[in-house]
């Protein structure tokens, strides 16, 4: 076999192998604050979460959604060590959490679920992530755009 066709064979298994893979999931498992209640009432929580806190109108959250939570190494590093869950900070339907119900409310021209507002711990800034062990105290809040890099290092530093 010349080296041409060598090439040409070796490149044909790797496009097939890139095909393939493209079927597998390769996304986060988000989850609802709904299914985190689930999740504590019937089998317990084992991880941490990670809730994004986000707007549907907020930019850097649009963008964090594209290119961080799109990451395969930050995909795989939450998958495997947290809970992820998204919450909409805008929410008018009440959100039951911890035992808890939240209700949304109103501020002048808009408002907020006071969920948001007590995990980001009345600072409502957009994108923000949120900190919880498993029994629902906030270890730590992140406000702010993350780049991929970023978001794994502080991830990593709260779980290594």
């Amino acid at each position: 076999m010349s080296v041409h066709r060598y090439l040409l064979v070796i490149i044909a298994i790797f496009i097939f192998q890139a095909c393939s893979n493209k079927g597998k999931d390769t996304s986060l498992e988000w989850k609802t604050i709904q299914d985190i209640e689930k999740i504590r009432n019937t089998s317990g929580l084992n991880k941490p979460m990670m809730i994004d806190v986000y707007t549907d109108w907020c930019k850097w959250c649009k963008v964090m959604d594209k290119e961080t939570f799109t990451n395969k190494e930050v995909i795989d590093y939450i998958n495997t060590h947290f809970y992820a869950v998204k919450f909409d900070a805008e929410q008018k339907e009440n959100a039951v959490f911890n035992g808890q119900s939240f209700a949304y409310q109103t501020s002048g021209r808009s408002g907020a679920n006071m969920l948001a507002v007590n995990l980001l711990r009345g600072d409502l800034s957009f994108p923000s992530i949120v900190y919880l062990d498993k029994h629902f105290n906030i270890i730590q809040v992140s406000p702010g755009y993350k780049t991929p890099e970023q978001l794994l290092a502080e991830l990593q530093k709260l779980v290594p």
